[in-house]
């Protein structure tokens, strides 16, 4: 706390009439120390590594089991020019550069859009990559949960809401909460350095929020020792977070559709009602109302909610995606993308046009035809009615 003093004045992170010394009357093993939150940098470290070997070892055999195949996509073809547009300029061509490039490549500008969307496509993510990610993330989610409701079923907290209160902050941290606490601060960490490589998906600007709000939750809550409020966050998210995963993994599969399908339609009921219903009526209720039979509201009490309110307002985003979901599979029978997050914007975009590509081809296919058929159609009644004139001039002549 020498470092940066203004930051840790008592006031921003304890109630009032409450001090940094009221604080140290806890044991060393079991007051929460601004300092125990360097642990979770090597972890961070730890995580991607565990990862790579994950995905490297453990995720490709039980994505064979699971029959996941990669697309079969078209190579551009050879074309350094294009192939240094796209690299160093863009990856979408607009109308002015597309002319530019067909004066120096010597090709036609449907051509140049062709190259431009097999080129995109050799750097969609296969199939094999995304169930990789889904897996790990499901492997983490999964092991948290159950690790974090092992360590909180007894918890009286767990029970009454109120004990997430009791002596307040003066309250005691067990070890189990204190590694529940640095393995998910660890994790989001981790998620953070793997941000530039990892596949960027519709709601990307979304997850980075999300991934800094939990970061900062979690630090703050745990300096400001809100440790018991934070760990019932934490297993709340968890246990929709493990069904979307699994629903991922079984979607990138061949032949698990049923599954899939039944999948998502228990996810989209445990994450409405965990994320719209118990955190807001449970969790946030706890945060702003029963804490203030307690204490008074200070600076933490208010950065602690307004945290809490920018992950609400997200879960209300991820809503809006889910229903969308849950429409069509209700309406049309099947799911056809993942509108909350698996599919990615360009692929979208590059489905769309390779889709409307495909109808207008076909119906200009079917518009020569019935084109040529009219045409066959008038010649033969033209020659009929010549040979019937013809005959009746003859017959007249005879």
């Amino acid at each position: 706390m020498d470092l940066f003093p203004d930051i840790w004045r008592q006031e921003y992170w304890l109630p009032p009439g409450v001090t940094w010394k009221d604080m140290e009357q806890l044991p060393d093993s079991d007051r929460p120390r601004p300092q125990d939150l360097l642990v979770a940098l090597p972890l961070a470290l730890g995580f991607v590594a565990l990862r790579y070997v994950f995905e490297r070892f453990c995720a490709p055999p039980i994505g064979r089991c699971l029959g996941v195949k990669n697309r079969v996509q078209i190579t551009a073809a050879s074309s350094p020019t294009l192939e240094t547009f796209y690299t160093e300029q863009s990856r979408q061509p607009s109308q002015s550069d597309i002319v530019d490039l067909m004066s120096r490549c010597g090709m036609t500008q449907r051509q140049i859009q062709t190259w431009f969307r097999l080129r995109r496509n050799q750097d969609r993510p296969c199939h094999t990559k995304k169930f990789g990610e889904a897996a790990w993330r499901f492997f983490f989610y999964f092991t948290a949960f159950v690790a974090g409701f092992a360590c909180l079923i007894d918890a009286p907290w767990f029970w009454d809401r109120r004990e997430c209160w009791r002596h307040y902050p003066l309250q005691p941290v067990e070890r189990a909460h204190y590694w529940y606490y640095m393995l998910e601060l660890g994790f989001y960490c981790s998620l953070l350095l793997r941000v530039s490589v990892d596949i960027k998906r519709k709601d990307f600007k979304e997850q980075v929020i999300h991934h800094f709000a939990t970061i900062f939750l979690l630090s703050f809550s745990y300096c400001s020792n809100y440790i018991r409020i934070g760990t019932l966050v934490m297993l709340l998210h968890d246990s929709s977070d493990i069904l979307l995963e699994s629903a991922k993994m079984f979607n990138y599969g061949t032949g698990w559709r049923s599954i899939c399908d039944t999948l998502f339609v228990v996810f989209t009921v445990v994450f409405l009602g965990t994320r719209l219903v118990l955190f807001p009526s449970k969790i946030i209720h706890t945060t702003l109302v029963l804490s203030m039979e307690v204490f008074e509201p200070f600076a933490g009490y208010y950065f602690f909610n307004i945290l809490l309110m920018v992950l609400q307002a997200l879960h209300i985003f991820w809503a809006g995606l889910i229903l969308r979901m849950a429409y069509k599979f209700l309406f049309f029978g099947k799911l056809d993308k993942d509108e909350r997050s698996d599919e990615e914007s360009e692929v979208e975009e590059e489905e769309k046009d390779e889709a409307g590509e495909y109808c207008w081809e076909r119906s200009k296919n079917a518009l020569n035809a019935k084109l040529s058929m009219l045409t066959n159609s008038c010649v033969l009644n033209n020659l009929s009615n010549h040979r019937a004139s013809v005959a009746d001039r003859m017959r007249k002549t005879q």
